[in-house]
């Protein structure tokens, strides 16, 4: 690895925030249901000493964006992410036009927690709404309904929130071409800047694996997926990702960094990060166990991995963001961030092109419609 100007590599961070009232049948994310209250302080003072942790590798560059996730971190009362915030801010400087977002569960919105929020500098919500009808909700396992999810939305405006995302499936257990349509214009009517619209897969280690339940066939998710698509854009969203639709000006920065190979700090149980060094790109992790996790936060013993990343992995890792975009990429980006020559990747290029799933010039090499369509396929080849 030569040639990486690390200081130009754009900074992000990720805060995990583990709990939620109750673990979803199809949840695979390091999420564990609560018992009792939330340790609010106890974890905030864990995400800060594991903040100076990270830090005794010192980092000058601004933080672009910073996205808290979980689990369910608004379970988390204003204060405490008033607190955080303020704690990393004192240690980490903060571009002046930073995007902070919290995901939000319909099930646990507090008005009072949105305005708080809103007042400690959160400036974008992610809700995860996942679905607007009731039966498919229960089918789920979620703990709110749809009256629930629309009163959310209305909570985060009223309380000044002008940049929001819904989260929202299709090919649900038992659900119709119809109802994924209906579902999807709904959401729409909510008028979201932002929305992620995704395949409900069965992931392993879930109930759901477990205890398969009846979903649509290939076929029909298929459809489902090409209506959505066709229906956004209608409503003038445009896909920029494989399940990422937005506004005009309105594209998730946080995850577009993740997508262009930039750099994260991840912060919190089970949470992963990215620093790009002059002579390496290094990967940690930290245990996803919240008890093991706060009890080591602060220690080396947080870490339940730390790895470089070689120079032969570099060429997959990168496509495996890279080519979820539309846009795909241009050379120059791939050079900067890997430090390696397009040459590198050359061969594959152009058996890709040949097998008509990738198109390239000397500005960008992108996936074809075809590409999108089998995009594991396309990845693969950089194994």
């Amino acid at each position: 690895m030569t040639g990486v100007d690390a200081a130009a590599i754009p900074l992000s961070l990720y805060l995990h925030f583990p709990w939620c009232v109750a673990k979803c049948p199809y949840c695979d994310f390091n999420s564990h249901g609560l018992r009792g209250a939330v340790p609010e302080d106890a974890y905030i003072a864990a995400l800060i000493r594991d903040l100076d942790f990270e830090l005794l590798q010192p980092e000058s560059r601004p933080i672009q964006s910073i996205f808290m996730g979980g689990g369910t971190p608004s379970l988390f009362s204003g204060r405490a992410i008033a607190s955080v915030l303020e704690a990393f801010a004192k240690r980490l400087s903060f571009a002046p036009d930073i995007e902070i977002t919290l995901e939000a569960n319909p099930g646990t919105v507090d008005a009072g927690y949105f305005r708080d929020y809103r007042t400690a500098g959160v400036n974008r919500l992610s809700i995860g709404v996942q679905s607007l009808n009731d039966a498919m909700l229960k089918r789920l396992g979620r703990i709110h309904g749809h009256d629930d999810a629309v009163s959310a939305v209305r909570i985060a405006r009223a309380a000044g929130f002008d940049n929001l995302n819904l989260d929202l499936m299709f090919a649900l257990p038992e659900q119709t071409e119809a109802e994924a349509a209906a579902d999807l214009r709904e959401a729409i009517a909510l008028g979201p800047e932002h929305l992620s619209y995704y395949q409900l897969t069965l992931e392993p280690n879930t109930e759901f694996a477990a205890r398969p339940p009846k979903l649509p066939d290939d076929d029909a998710a298929w459809a489902m997926q090409l209506a959505g698509q066709a229906l956004l854009a209608e409503h003038g969203y445009a896909q920029y990702e494989v399940s990422a639709y937005a506004q005009v000006g309105r594209q998730s920065r946080h995850n577009r960094n993740y997508w262009q190979f930039g750099d994260y700090l991840g912060i919190g149980a089970g949470a992963h990060g990215k620093r790009t060094f002059a002579d390496r790109i290094e990967r940690r992790a930290r245990h996803k166990l919240p008890k093991t996790y706060q009890a080591a936060a602060g220690q080396a013993g947080a870490l339940q991995e730390q790895r470089q990343v070689g120079a032969p992995e570099l060429p997959f890792e990168f496509a495996m963001n890279a080519l979820r975009l539309n846009e795909g990429f241009s050379p120059a980006l791939f050079e900067a961030r890997t430090g390696l020559a397009r040459s590198e990747i050359g061969p594959r290029l152009a058996k890709l092109a040949a097998r008509g799933l990738l198109e390239q010039d000397d500005a960008v090499i992108l996936p074809t419609a075809l590409g999108r369509a089998h995009l594991n396929t396309l990845i693969s080849e950089f194994l």
